[in-house]
Formats: C-alpha cells, sequence, structure tokens
C-alpha cells in the first residue's frame, strides 16, 4: 500500500511499505506535482569523502585552468567523464596546528570539518567545535528519515594520544556538539536496514535478511500500484531506482558469502564438507569486503541510495583513516602511513600515487553513478555537492598549505563546475562556510576560522 504524511495529491515523503517494512521512494516528478504548479524542485544535498595522509601534488593538481578538461593529471582519470560537473580549488589552507605540532594525524581528520583545533586545556577530552555536515544535519535532518549519514571503511578504534589529544580525534570527522563526536557505521547490512526502516517491537532497527524476497515482493508489490499513477518517465525511474536496492543487497550478500566460506575453510569445514550436525556459520560483520574497492563501492552506493531516496541529505564517509590501512588490492602491502613518508624516492611516491589514485577512482565511481541517475530536469549529481579530500596536503612533511578537494555537483545550480581554481587565497573554514551557503543553509556566523565566503566557486 502507499502510505505518506502529506494530503493529495501524492507528497514528496511517499513510501512504499510491507510487512513491517517502510522504504523511501526516489524523487519523483509525479509525487511533487499538483493540479496548480509544476513539477517541484529536488532537494539538494552535500556528502563529504575523505582520505588521510595528503597527495603527491604534481600528479593531483592540473598543470592549468585550460588543461584541467581535456588533459587531467593521472589522479583524476576516474573523473574525466564528469569532470565538466567537477570543481577543483587551490589554495585552501588547513587550520594552524599550533600548539599541537607533534599531532598532525590527530588533527588531519578531526579538523576537517569542524575547521578549528581543539581546546589545548582539555585536550585528554573531546572538546572542539559541531562539524559542517551535522550544521546542516540540524536544518534539513527534520525533513528525512536519518538527519545524517556517517559510514566509515574501518573501526573507529584507534589508541594513540599525539601531544595528549583524545583518541577520538584520529578516526572522527563529524561531530554533534564540541563534546560529542558521531559515530560511523562500517557494516553494510546495518545501513541498508537504516535505509530500509525494518523497525522492531520497540522501535528499534532489526536485522533483516538482505535477500528475504518475500518481503521485498510485497513491497515491490506495492510499486505495482504505485506505478499506475506516475507518469512514464517516473516509472522508468522507479524502475531503475528498485532495480539498485536489489543489486546492494545482492553485492552486500556476495561479499559476506565469500567471507563466511574464507572462515569455514579455515576452519576446515567448507560448506561442501558440511554435516547437519556442524556448528551454524559463524556470525560474519563486514568491515572490509574481499576487496577494498568492493567494500567501497557498496558503502558508495549505499550513500548514493540514501541521497536519491532523500532519506538523508548530508553524508560522510570515512574512506581510511591515518592508522597503518594498506592495500594489497594494488600489488604491495606497505602501510599508506609508511608510504607517505617517502622523502622523494621513487618507489614510495609512486605507491602514494598508486594509493591516491584508487581513492579517488571510488569517489568517481560514486558521483558517476549519480550522473546517471535522472532526477528532476536533470541528474542527482546536480543536485548534490560531493566533496573528496585530505586534511594534509603532503604526508611526507605534514604540510597544510593547499589542502587537496575535488568538489563534485552543481549543488542545484549554485556551483559553476568544469573548472580549476588555481590560487584562491582561502582557508578551510572558508571552503566548508561556501558550500553550506550553496546547499542553502543559513549561518549566523563562519565556520572554524573562516573569514570568507570564495565567491569564485559560485554560480
Amino acid at each position: 500500500m502507499i502510505d505518506t504524511n502529506t494530503p493529495s495529491p501524492l507528497g514528496r515523503r511517499t513510501f512504499l511499505k510491507g510487512a513491517g517494512v517502510s522504504l523511501a521512494l526516489p524523487f519523483l516528478d509525479s509525487l511533487g506535482r499538483s493540479a496548480a504548479a509544476g513539477p517541484a524542485k529536488p532537494p539538494v544535498r552535500l556528502g563529504f569523502m575523505y582520505m588521510p595522509h595528503g597527495v603527491i601534488m604534481d600528479q593531483f593538481w592540473p598543470e592549468s585552468p585550460e588543461s584541467f578538461l581535456a588533459s587531467p593529471p593521472p589522479a583524476l582519470e576516474s573523473l574525466r567523464p564528469v569532470l565538466d560537473q567537477c570543481l577543483m580549488v587551490k589554495g585552501v589552507s588547513g587550520v594552524p596546528i599550533s600548539p599541537f605540532n607533534g599531532a598532525p594525524h590527530a588533527l588531519e581528520l578531526s579538523t576537517w570539518l569542524t575547521a578549528r583545533l581543539p581546546d589545548a586545556e582539555t585536550r585528554s577530552e573531546i572538546n572542539i567545535a559541531i562539524s559542517a555536515d551535522q550544521i546542516m544535519a540540524n536544518y534539513v535532518g527534520a525533513h528525512t528519515l536519518l538527519p545524517s549519514l556517517e559510514l566509515a571503511t574501518m573501526p573507529q578504534t584507534w589508541k594513540e594520544n599525539q601531544e595528549g589529544l583524545h583518541e577520538a580525534y584520529y578516526s572522527h570527522c563529524s561531530y554533534r556538539s564540541p563534546t560529542q563526536p558521531v559515530p560511523a557505521e562500517i557494516d553494510p547490512r546495518n545501513v541498508l536496514n537504516r535505509l530500509f526502516g525494518k523497525r522492531g517491537e520497540a522501535g528499534r532497527v532489526t536485522k533483516a535478511n538482505p535477500l528475504d524476497r518475500q518481503m521485498l515482493d510485497r513491497v515491490l508489490g506495492g510499486a505495482k500500484d504505485l506505478r499506475r499513477n506516475l507518469a512514464r518517465t517516473d516509472q522508468e525511474k522507479l524502475d531503475e531506482y528498485l532495480d539498485s536496492v536489489r543489486s546492494v543487497e545482492r553485492r552486500i550478500a556476495a561479499i559476506e558469502f565469500r567471507q563466511q566460506e574464507a572462515a569455514l575453510e579455515k576452519a576446515g569445514a567448507g560448506t561442501k564438507k558440511r554435516h547437519s550436525s556442524d556448528s551454524p556459520p559463524i556470525e560474519i560483520r563486514i568491515p572490509e569486503g574481499d576487496k577494498r574497492s568492493e567494500y567501497m563501492q557498496v558503502m558508495c552506493d549505499l550513500n548514493v541510495l540514501a541521497f536519491q531516496t532523500d532519506t538523508t541529505r548530508v553524508s560522510t564517509y570515512i574512506g581510511s583513516t591515518p592508522n597503518g590501512v594498506s592495500y594489497p588490492e594494488l600489488g604491495f602491502s606497505d602501510t599508506h602511513h609508511s608510504t607517505t613518508h617517502h622523502n622523494n624516492g621513487e618507489e614510495k611516491v609512486s605507491k602514494v600515487a598508486a594509493i591516491t589514485k584508487f581513492n579517488i577512482d571510488q569517489f568517481a565511481y560514486m558521483v558517476r553513478k549519480m550522473a546517471s541517475l535522472r532526477e528532476g530536469e536533470g541528474t542527482l549529481l546536480d543536485n548534490c555537492v560531493m566533496m573528496w579530500g585530505s586534511g594534509l596536503e603532503d604526508g611526507n612533511r605534514h604540510t597544510r598549505e593547499n589542502l587537496p578537494f575535488i568538489i563534485a555537483g552543481k549543488g542545484g545550480g549554485s556551483l559553476r563546475t568544469g573548472r580549476f581554481l588555481p590560487s584562491v587565497d582561502a582557508n578551510q573554514g572558508d571552503l566548508l562556510t561556501t558550500l553550506l551557503s550553496c546547499v542553502g543553509i543559513p549561518l549566523d556566523r563562519p565556520i572554524g576560522i573562516a573569514t570568507k565566503q570564495i565567491a569564485e566557486m559560485k554560480a
């Protein structure tokens, strides 16, 4: 059946319901139209994706504004199909870290969305600032099922105390208040359950088999009834959306099955040898897929799904944190951190460049998918601002003068993309303040160390 919290005609926040499951729909023109008005304008979303340790600058920054679209640097090759929908900004400096000069890694992530240093008098406690994503969530969160969505590739449990700073600063970028870090979800199944909204008796999200065909068939049965009220273009959009739901489910199940098989084989109890008396397979969580790219792409798909359904309008995804992650998929086992201290050695420099390209490739996977999804009069990406970046410029020297950022999406027409701005003379707070302005968030004060908005970025 159809459930909506607004009077007829069909309201924007419409859900398919069945068997205790509610499934938010993508933005459909037919659901935002009344007899007297044209199609409703899609909402604007804001997303952040993070990589630690900086980049190899001469392989990241374009040679010139003129070469940006025609001859992008190697790190950006996977973004080539959507570069006309991207904006690169050089000259954005990070937060100066004095008096915490010995804590570059504790501060690269914690200052990324706050643009502010922790309080020096209470450094062993969390005391920094509300982050840009949560500022937006405070304004738009009441309009969506989830005020914000926080994702991560690895557990936020790193224990180190550079300059006596609280360990949470190493692995958190979202802060609901100066003293409240927002934990990120690393299990795709849990994220999927949150998006589906399946709840138990106490109203808590409960586990659901993502391949529960009976449950999905009941939900999809409601889609058949809904189709009769939609224009043909929206019917196609609904089909495309529901297909993406099944695709994400299948991919999560495939990762989990392969990990389960590997665990059973290691224990000498592979499924081909199992007997009815054997213990059931151990519970497998999914902190990483068989391949890091596969795991990250599932999380990116979930981000796309959350935005497409207007389940949330703000997200963060911590692709990795500064605590020794490695990339065997790239053919070497060196940790990211160790390779960044390359002292300009050719082999390590090439490895850092490969890691950077790998992470940008996952971001490109996500924004290309957004660009392929129709929404309103354009695409989902047209109505998003997606920022990829790092909290250091150069991991070898821990510099912060030109933080690497890539911005994708037009923010509903607020950003002028397809450009490289080589010298903007701004800081991290200026950038965040500008992005919040572009997605329509009113601010009574600048963010962190901000002093202005970056007018050159705007349309």
